[in-house]
């Protein structure tokens, strides 16, 4: 099978990272190709710049579709345009975010997400919510670093991560931790055997979900929520 996964931003350097974790961890008959965009921010850590790449995130959907992919994976933690990419997509397309949030859902009472910057912890409480899934919530935490650093500096990065983790389960009620970024793709093992607490990559998590929904011959019920749009003029 063939699988697109597209990191929303410009960053090179994340993109390569996340191509060498994914790699060994793919099926053996999975054709794997990691892509970012060559326009759009260099990372994604605000509203704004969920909207400013989503436009190409949509092009290089509109490519898998094109080019005979069987499934997309946006690798974001925030899974930008994920529903717009649904509705003009006949393959499955998987967010990061939405994925590992049901997977934890059935690994352990409640979760808690590791967050790069404190200001999107309100953010991710809030795409919980629209997920239906407040109930297994307990904490986001913040690791006070920015995304480009949590992808140049891992071992910062885990450190940061492991502290909070700790945190999560001993003073929220956390049984599962979540690493709420694509640059921190690879990081979780470390941090789950130091801290014997399941932890939760979401980029590896949605690879897999992918492979599996291909398998079983799914995609997207196209008759309501991610019904085609209408065909209309668009001015540019």
């Amino acid at each position: 099978m063939n699988i697109m996964v597209i990191n929303p931003n410009t960053s090179v350097s994340m993109t390569d990272h996340i191509r060498e974790v994914l790699q060994p961890i793919k099926r053996a008959d999975t054709n794997l190709e990691v892509i970012c965009q060559d326009k759009g921010p260099e990372t994604i850590e605000s509203a704004y710049d969920e909207a400013y790449a989503v436009p190409p995130t949509l092009e290089l959907v509109r490519k898998a579709n094109r080019e005979g992919y069987d499934a997309i994976v946006i690798a974001c933690f925030s899974d930008p345009g994920l529903h717009a990419a649904r509705e003009i997509s006949r393959i499955p397309v998987l967010g990061i975010e939405e994925a590992s949030f049901h997977l934890a859902a059935m690994l352990g009472a409640r979760f808690s997400i590791l967050t790069p910057r404190k200001a999107r912890i309100h953010t991710k409480e809030e795409e919980v919510h629209r997920y239906g899934m407040s109930h297994f919530l307990a904490s986001v935490r913040s690791l006070d670093l920015s995304v480009a650093e949590t992808d140049a500096d891992p071992e910062k990065t885990k450190q940061r991560a492991f502290r909070e983790a700790a945190r999560a389960v001993a003073e929220d009620g956390a049984e599962v931790i979540i690493l709420g970024c694509a640059g921190m793709t690879g990081y979780a093992r470390e941090i789950e055997k130091k801290l014997n607490v399941k932890v939760i990559d979401p980029t590896t998590v949605a690879l897999k979900f992918a492979e599996a929904i291909v398998d079983l011959g799914f995609s997207h019920s196209k008759i309501g929520l991610y019904a085609a749009p209408p065909e209309k003029i668009f001015k540019t």
